[in-house]
């Protein structure tokens, strides 16, 4: 959250006696400046004002008094945060061991055959070592044609024997050569499996890493009371409001485009998951985190896209806000750790946080880092109508908590 935004928030939140904390940033392009934002020394002390009156009143935090809401708000943005990030890094592993794999497999299966073919080489030798053995070698044979009597019989069989010399050299250059290309395929194969091997252990620790992120937050949200919760929902919400007030006021989204056919499809899709739960590293069908979802619905629209939100992000055209169409995907935080589809007047359908569903959010839910186009080269459709929006789509939080949507342990 950007200190400069949470102190222009709690400067209009004097006024009303609420803390506002918008969890947004202005986008890349355009990039107005946030209303109110000019007095450092008065956003200083509106800061120090709001917190105070969320606090508890008798002591100050760092005397062990009860953290405020507005304190509250932060960390757990932080730590919801920080899970994302460890959960895309989980799945971008995730996706490169999914390429070793099959590139293992791969090499596997060339290994198969390069030492079949090497067995069959051997046979071959093994043959030539026989007939030679038993006196039936080249040299042999040409002795028998220098005490042959009728030469044009000796002829004949020279050329037969030429053909014979020829098929054994080819028989051993084969040998050899299949012996390389089996050496150098178990070697390849040992490499994809050391590969394999390391991916999975890096894999693990990356789990390891957002389930102690997750664990934090549970930790965090189960110290917290029913009031406490339904404060953190309400300064969220708030706050979302205030920054999308700002996202519209600046222009951004005065121009109403229609998405073409692929994006169409890809709205289709997202909007049919509304409602599922959000659960890291998962892609469909019962279930999804961010990126999971815009891989999916693009995958399902025919135009598949990188799995990770940092490599759609940095895979994917880049398109202005100012610019943004339908079936474009909208990337947040400055390190790409999540995404959402766009789907017009200003909405966005993600999968916000661990403990929260797919719904449909202001696009400014999150702090904006871009947008990027999936298919750059589309031709929007002349006329367009969006699917309807089920009942209770925008509902919940939108950064993943609440009283209703809390992991388990956290009270009610």
């Amino acid at each position: 959250m950007s200190r400069r935004l949470l102190r222009a928030v709690c400067t209009a939140a004097l006024a009303a006696a609420l803390v506002v904390s918008p969890a947004t940033a202005a986008p890349a392009e355009p990039n107005p400046v946030p209303p109110g934002d000019t007095g450092e020394t008065l956003g200083d002390a509106a800061e120090v004002d709001a917190e105070t009156a969320l606090a508890a009143p008798e002591a100050p935090e760092a005397l062990g008094a009860p953290k405020s809401v507005a304190t509250l708000l932060r960390e757990l943005q932080t730590l919801y945060q920080e899970a994302e990030e460890a959960s895309e890094t989980y799945n971008a592993t995730a996706e490169k061991l999914k390429q070793r794999t099959a590139e293992a497999k791969k090499v596997g299966a060339e290994l198969a055959k390069a030492r079949a073919a090497l067995e069959l080489s051997r046979g071959d030798a093994g043959r030539l070592a026989r007939e030679q053995y038993q006196g039936r070698t080249v040299f042999s044979a040409y002795l028998q044609l220098l005490l042959a009597r009728d030469p044009l019989r000796a002829l004949d069989q020279s050329h037969v024997i030429e053909r014979v010399a020829a098929g054994r050299a080819a028989t051993v250059e084969r040998l050899t050569a299949d012996a390389r290309r089996a050496d150098a395929l178990a070697a390849a194969s040992r490499k994809a499996v050391d590969q394999q091997k390391r991916l999975v252990a890096e894999q693990q620790k990356q789990r390891d890493a957002v389930q102690g992120k997750l664990r934090k937050v549970e930790g965090l949200l189960a110290t917290l009371s029913a009031e406490q919760l339904a404060q953190l929902a309400g300064l969220e919400q708030q706050g979302v409001a205030a920054a999308q007030r700002e996202l519209v006021a600046s222009g951004a989204l005065s121009t109403v485009r229609p998405p073409t056919r692929q994006g169409g499809d890809a709205i289709a899709y997202a909007i049919e998951q509304i409602g599922k739960p959000y659960v890291w590293g998962a892609e469909g069908p019962d279930s999804f985190d961010c990126s999971g979802l815009t891989s999916q619905a693009w995958a399902a629209a025919g135009r598949p896209v990188p799995r990770t939100s940092q490599e759609q992000w940095k895979q994917l055209p880049k398109v202005p806000v100012s610019s943004l169409r339908p079936g474009d995907l909208v990337v947040y935080f400055p390190k790409a750790t999540h995404v959402a589809l766009y789907i017009g007047d200003g909405l966005v359908v993600q999968a916000p946080r661990p403990g929260a569903k797919v719904k449909v959010s202001p696009l400014a839910s999150n702090p904006l880092l871009g947008a990027v186009r999936p298919d750059p080269g589309g031709v929007p459709l002349s006329s367009y109508t969006r699917p309807e929006l089920p009942e209770g789509a925008r509902d919940g939080a939108d950064t993943g908590y609440s009283a209703d949507g809390a992991p388990e342990g956290a009270p009610e």
